[in-house]
């Protein structure tokens, strides 16, 4: 199925998305996640937030308990990002015992508040008198964006405003510091900008609003401040690249520097962009999305291939054994590209999103849910292990906080118009022009393409259901109450637009073949090589299926891929197998070379799992890619 280009793109959409409160998430894939997020890793990284000092900081800050500042300079956001996750987690499921727990620690850090405002527990403890003197390396916009972020879930979920007025103090002390005619600057790590803007609409006031176009506007201005910052603390060669700060954010036209900034940047510059309509914003967010997605973003969706600054690279530089692909930076990238479709309409924003949160971000976190991927490669040789923290435990609070408010992801909504962005068995109740309407999904996504809406409403009422056609799916159908309807509507989405009466039904099909998929030739470390994906699922094979020395395989091109689902691995899962070739060893005893021969190949069963499950069964080998075989 052919797609549009980003061409003919200058509208704004401006869908709201569907708020979480409004869906249950119930299908068999995604709750069993999200029970396990809600039941094993938000308490489990509260242990971990007790046992490594985090919370102790600020009852310390607060003069509740005697001691110096514990851990690294940036710890308070993984408090905030629990709290945001802890938050999301009683708007859909009610939970006395959590509540009562989050009312202490907001407490806390409400304690831990200074007089004017100012909220950060590392300066407050260990230095003083160097507020705000850090902003190219130390965090603190950064964690205030996290904090501001955690107030409006936790304001959205209990209703209370406790922590949305601690929140809206260090704002407003923030504000009297940064802005028009005050310091110019902005933060090293980006993150306040998209969280001013949510504070700004769960308060209305714009100030908020007009702080977060700010820090946006000034970044890579001349005289560059980061430049000036460095050069005073001694550094001449401080790169503003690693921050994005090196032209204005308008001029910018390759995704650069550190992954997780530059995600969290683009999700502020869309934000903004929704609010004023900025066509200079769009375009610029248009042609880094480009940059990304055809040159800079692995098969995962994962992006930032090397671990020196977490960083891109260059284009076409995507190895595998060596991809740093943070789990953060594929959480990020689901933030982005959500807000490009929310801004925009256009499927291959949700395509992206989907891509990497099933795959690049999902594959951080063990079915356990209390192990993780800080990093994840495409290829292992067996040392890569899911690990039960890290010292900078950024991730792990990330991608709770992501699982549990996926719900808000689901659906997006125009007026009349309802888009269904991500397809998951679940319940979805809105209000289409004052009527209640109740949207059901029932699917087993992603095993399988079909996809069934079941419309509640109280008596008959007209609007639109957009169905978001997959980037992968290349046919499908449509059938409304079981009989077949003629798809309308932009190549990338179908469209039903008709008065829905109480009980009818919309029924989306989607073929899922097996795909073989090839990297672009530029792509050095995929040359010659081949991957797997079904659907939104991409696979890798792994030693404990395949034994060892995994590169040596190579997928004939007639070799026959068959899909099943296994009820009794990782969880449940479909698996791909097929008889792969692997090169005969019989002459290779005691000899590294020899006379090429063109010696023949032995055949080899070949199992493949999805990428989001790999080392959840103990160390092995693992690869993505096979070699092409002929």
């Amino acid at each position: 199925m052919e797609k549009s280009t980003m061409a003919d793109m200058h509208g704004f959409s401006n869908f709201a998305p569907v708020p979480l409160k409004a869906v249950r998430i119930h299908d068999g894939f995604w709750s069993t996640r999200m029970d396990t997020n809600r039941t094993v890793t938000i308490p489990y990284e509260l242990e971990q937030m007790e046992k490594t000092g985090r919370i102790d900081n600020f009852r310390r800050a607060a003069g509740i308990k005697c001691g110096e500042f514990e851990g690294i300079y940036f710890n308070d956001s993984d408090v905030y990002k629990w709290i945001e996750a802890a938050s999301y987690s009683l708007a859909t499921h009610p939970d006395g015992k959590l509540e009562a727990k989050l009312d202490e620690i907001t407490g806390v850090i409400a304690a831990a508040q200074e007089a004017d405002g100012y909220l950060n527990t590392y300066y407050t403890l260990k230095e003083p008198d160097k507020k705000w003197t850090g902003l190219v390396a130390m965090h603190e916009l950064y964690c205030a964006g996290h904090f501001m972020e955690a107030a409006v879930a936790h304001n959205q979920a209990t209703g209370k405003r406790s922590l949305l007025d601690v929140a809206c103090r260090l704002a407003d002390h923030i504000g009297s510091v940064f802005g028009p005619g005050k310091r110019r600057g902005a933060p090293g790590h980006e993150e306040i900008e998209l969280a001013l803007v949510k504070l700004y609409r769960a308060t209305g006031e714009r100030r908020y609003f007009d702080l977060a176009q700010f820090f946006i506007d000034v970044r890579g201005q001349e005289p560059n401040t980061f430049v000036q910052e460095a050069l005073r603390s001694g550094d001449d060669k401080y790169d503003p690249i690693y921050c994005q700060a090196h032209v204005p954010v308008r001029e910018q036209t390759e995704v650069v520097g550190h992954a997780v900034r530059a995600m969290y940047l683009y999700s502020g510059m869309a934000d903004v962009c929704a609010e004023t309509g900025d066509k200079s914003l769009l375009d610029a967010l248009e042609k880094l999305w480009r940059n990304m997605t055809s040159r800079r973003m692995y098969i995962t969706g994962g992006i930032g291939s090397t671990s020196s600054g977490e960083r891109f690279t260059q284009d076409y530089d995507l190895p595998n054994d060596t991809a740093y692909a943070e789990t953060c930076a594929a959480i990020g990238s689901v933030f982005w590209n959500h807000r490009m479709l929310l801004l925009i309409g256009r499927s291959q924003f949700a395509d992206v999103m989907e891509l990497a949160l099933y795959n690049g971000a999902l594959s951080g976190i063990g079915l356990d849910g209390k192990s993780f991927f800080y990093v994840n490669p495409l290829r292992s040789r067996g040392a890569h292990e899911r690990q039960e923290w890290f010292g900078c435990a950024c991730c792990p609070p990330n991608i709770a906080r992501l699982l549990a408010s996926l719900g808000g992801y689901l659906y997006a909504q125009k007026n009349d118009v309802v888009f269904a962005g991500l397809y998951a068995g679940s319940t979805a109740t809105l209000k289409i022009n004052g009527a209640d309407v109740t949207i059901t999904q029932e699917t087993d996504y992603p095993w399988g393409g079909d996809v069934e809406f079941r419309i509640d409403v109280d008596s008959p009422i007209e609007f639109e259901l957009l169905l978001r056609v997959p980037g992968w799916c290349e046919e499908a159908a449509v059938a409304v109450n079981g009989q077949d309807a003629e798809p309308t509507g932009a190549c990338d989405r179908v469209s039903i637009r008709r008065t829905w009466g109480p009980g009818d039904t919309a029924r989306f099909s989607m073929q899922m073949p097996v795909v073989r998929v090839e990297a672009c030739p530029q792509v050095e470390a995929d040359y010659g090589k081949v991957a797997l994906r079904r659907g939104p699922i991409v696979y890798c094979l792994e030693e404990a299926d395949n034994g060892g020395e995994l590169f040596q395989l190579a997928l004939p091109a007639a070799a026959e891929v068959k899909a099943s689902f296994r009820e009794d691995l990782l969880g449940g899962v479909v698996v791909l197998e097929a008889l792969a070739e692997a090169p005969d060893l019989s002459g290779w005893d005691n000899v590294l070379y020899r006379k090429a021969s063109g010696s023949g190949a032995v055949t080899r069963k070949m199992v493949a799992v999805p990428y989001c499950t790999w080392a959840n069964r103990g160390p092995g080998e693992m690869t993505v890619w096979l070699n092409n075989g002929r």
